[in-house]
Formats: structure tokens, C-alpha cells, sequence
């Protein structure tokens, strides 16, 4: 099995977004409602939106192929609070979860925070998605807060905050 990580191109971004209805379909639907599910994914994975985070220098877009088939991505910010990083998105085809590729993610997450002398990488994670919060805890992040956020359209984002500091 031939594992790479690189960073998501223009060329890239559509299979990105459809790799991501497809989590999403898979996780989220009994989380939260499929027209909930429909516009954050428009919010989130529009082609133009996309293609101006990668153009950007404090948000960071990696893919992870595994013999050359898209299998995850990750992406990645600087908050604007001194020593912090943002694991924003963190996604893996549903068929590839639990072998690792996950970790492998946070991992390239975890060396771009350290890179950027970061000390802690923050994310935020549905209340509901218990999967989620399980690995995340296994990858040593604990819950900092709790936060309903209006994000329009009449919904909310329900999440934890996690964090873990980078020694």
C-alpha cells in the first residue's frame, strides 16, 4: 500500500468536496439534518472558497492518497492567537477509517504547528460524533470548551473545542 501526503491543488478540489459529501452523508446524518448537512457543505467546499485558502499563507490543505485514489484530507490555520493552530477539517473515506490514516493526518498537522511555533493545536468537534471525539482523545486532545455557534440559515454548530499543547 502506497501512502502519500501532499498538498490539495486546484486540480484537486472537486474530489475533495465529493469526498467530503460522502463523510459527511456517512457521519453526520444522524447527527445533525441533511439540510443541515447540505449547507455547510456549501459553505465550506465551494470551488472559489477552496481555491482562495489555497492560495493563502496561514491555511494549509494536504490530501492523503493511497495508491494514488484520494483517501483523506486535512486542513489546517493559524488562529491569529499567538502560538495557536487550527485543525479545521479532518476527513477520511469511510471505507479507509480505523487503519491510521487519521493519525497520519494529525501528524502532518501536528509538524506544520511545529513548524510555525505553535504550542497548541485546537479543533472543534460535534457534540455528537462520539467516534470523533474518541480518536481525537486518543491523539491527546482534551475538551477546553463548550460552544453552540449560529452559523446561519437556522442552524447552529453544537461542537467541543479540543486542544492539546505541542511539547
Amino acid at each position: 500500500m502506497d501512502i502519500l501526503i501532499s498538498p490539495v491543488t486546484a486540480a484537486d478540489v472537486e474530489a475533495v468536496a465529493a469526498l467530503a459529501r460522502r463523510v459527511w452523508q456517512h457521519t453526520y446524518l444522524g447527527i445533525i439534518s441533511q439540510q443541515q448537512i447540505d449547507y455547510m457543505l456549501e459553505q465550506r467546499y465551494r470551488t472559489q472558497l477552496v481555491n482562495e485558502e489555497l492560495r493563502m499563507d496561514t491555511i494549509w490543505w494536504d490530501q492523503l492518497r493511497i495508491d494514488g485514489q484520494l483517501a483523506g484530507f486535512v486542513s489546517c490555520l493559524l488562529t491569529g492567537t499567538p502560538g495557536e493552530m487550527k485543525l479545521d477539517k479532518l476527513y477520511v473515506d469511510p471505507q479507509r477509517q480505523r487503519l491510521g490514516m487519521g493519525r497520519r493526518l494529525v501528524d502532518q498537522v501536528l509538524a506544520r504547528a511545529r513548524a510555525a511555533a505553535c504550542q497548541t493545536l485546537i479543533l472543534a468537534v460535534n457534540k455528537g460524533n462520539e467516534k470523533a471525539i474518541a480518536a481525537y482523545r486518543k491523539q491527546g486532545f482534551a475538551v477546553r470548551d463548550s460552544v453552540c455557534v449560529d452559523i446561519g440559515g437556522g442552524f447552529v454548530m453544537d461542537d467541543f473545542i479540543m486542544a492539546r499543547s505541542l511539547p
